[in-house]
């Protein structure tokens, strides 16, 4: 079993920063924007939710828009008039069901429209700062390579990750595997000849003996 809690302390060194996560105040704004931001880059997300948002900023305003207005504030990113129908049904769902407000809860989450387990421990995560462990593909991607676990699914990946990483750890586990992602264990050409866990990583360790 590796150790975690060292691997935590390498990558809080690695990506230079504390335990504690940036969390948006406005859990509808974080929904939303986790539901763009599915299939599609970083750059296009933060576009199509700012003009959204600066047009229809609460749940209630989104369910009564129209469609075609959705569509075209969100034309950025990809399959958007998908993404159309499902926030302005996402929206229409919070209005009917809970009063305009995004729940707290995991198994809520997962019964709106477009919203998988990712997007609902985004919610969670970012929030409400409560724990729970976001696989994207960076997370799924770094996970194993560095050992931690040997799983095919990002789905998989996430029970393992419950499971053997300490619940005081949860909330931060997206946020600093995502950065070391973007910046280090790249999907190609990952620079393990100055990354901080080379030493801990089945991947990194591998990379280095090559050399």
């Amino acid at each position: 079993m590796k150790n975690i809690k060292k691997i935590i302390y390498l990558l809080r060194k690695e990506v230079g920063k504390t335990t504690a996560v940036i969390w948006h105040p406005k859990p509808f704004f974080v929904l939303i924007s986790t539901v763009l931001s599915q299939r599609n880059r970083d750059e296009s997300t933060e576009k199509a939710s700012k003009a959204l948002f600066k047009k229809y900023n609460t749940a209630k305003k989104l369910a009564n828009a129209p469609i075609k207005s959705i569509e075209k504030l969100i034309y950025s990113t990809g399959f958007y008039k998908t993404k159309a129908r499902r926030i302005k049904a996402i929206a229409k769902i919070l209005v009917s069901k809970h009063k305009g407000k995004v729940p707290k809860d995991f198994n809520k989450l997962i019964k709106l429209p477009g919203v998988g387990r990712k997007t609902a421990n985004c919610v969670l995560v970012y929030a409400y700062q409560l724990p729970a462990i976001p696989v994207d593909t960076h997370v799924h991607r770094i996970s194993n390579r560095i050992g931690i676990v040997k799983t095919k699914t990002p789905e998989k990946t996430e029970l393992e990750l419950i499971r053997i990483i300490p619940k005081k750890y949860w909330i931060e586990v997206n946020e600093l595997m995502v950065k070391h992602g973007q910046a280090k264990c790249l999907s190609r050409n990952p620079k393990c000849k100055i990354c901080a866990l080379n030493k801990v990583c089945s991947y990194g360790k591998k990379q280095i003996s090559k050399r």
